[in-house]
């Protein structure tokens, strides 16, 4: 991707990745990750890594405490485990993003749309999210130890009376879209497998669309930056790794 300046909203590429796909990207500081769902139902499993530490990943627990919610939408912003910002949720026509029910792994597809391998299905084959993560890990020398709980972008779940997690159906519809923009250079991880909770009664093959944009620098008055005190703090942290210190605020004093 290019470096050059671009005015603000600047579509800078754009692609689609249809069903059971996964793809990786490193994603620059400034700029934004529009997806978008074709059909509606989609869902997309995403990771993300610092590319300079790949130590460094995306949170679930510090993202979904330190701003006191469940789900994910506009407003919010996504954690490090170092208390960095990898993107922040800038524009969201969904209203309900999921990021604690993992992935789909070969049993779970096997057992709920049974087992259709590449080679005998080619592009209509059954994947699933956890060997999708693992082949795009591979690529950047990671393994099974460095995966992460993930989110799954447009995908909903619920609590039923007995305080089951209960997958949400039409959760997203068709032309929905939310909007990521990148606080930090961040490797992105994603597929467009199923649900690990999905009721379809046979595999969904759900198509989604991307855009990566030039987005606009971040105001003092903005949106996310204000959306929770703790952003703030993210934000700051983000600041001073860019600065080249260890991007933490407050802490222990040592004589």
């Amino acid at each position: 991707m290019s470096q050059e300046k671009h005015d603000t909203g600047t579509v800078l590429y754009e692609d689609r990745l249809n069903a059971g796909c996964h793809w990786s990207m490193i994603m620059h500081k400034g700029t934004s990750l529009k997806l978008i769902d074709e059909e509606g139902g989609a869902n997309v499993g995403m990771l993300f890594y610092n590319p300079v530490n790949l130590l460094e990943r995306y949170n679930a627990p510090d993202t979904l405490k330190c701003q006191h919610t469940f789900k994910l939408t506009r407003g919010n912003c996504l954690y490090s485990d170092m208390g960095r910002i990898f993107c922040s949720i800038t524009e969201d026509s969904v209203g309900w993003h999921e990021t604690v029910c993992g992935n789909t792994t070969k049993k779970i597809i096997k057992e709920k749309w049974g087992e259709k391998s590449y080679q005998d299905f080619h592009n209509e084959w059954n994947q699933n999210g956890y060997s999708s993560f693992l082949v795009e890990l591979a690529k950047y020398g990671l393994g099974k130890k460095d995966m992460a709980a993930n989110l799954n972008l447009f995908s909903a779940v619920g609590v039923d009376a007995e305080g089951n997690l209960k997958y949400l159906d039409d959760n997203s519809k068709a032309g929905d879209s939310i909007e990521l923009r990148f606080e930090m250079d961040t490797l992105v991880l994603l597929h467009t497998c199923p649900h690990p909770l999905s009721t379809a009664e046979e595999y969904p093959r759900k198509p989604v669309s991307y855009q990566i944009i030039q987005a606009a620098p971040v105001a003092e008055d903005d949106y996310c930056l204000n959306y929770r005190e703790e952003n703030k703090r993210g934000f700051k942290n983000n600041e001073i790794f860019h600065l080249g210190g260890d991007g933490h605020t407050g802490g222990c004093c040592h004589d």
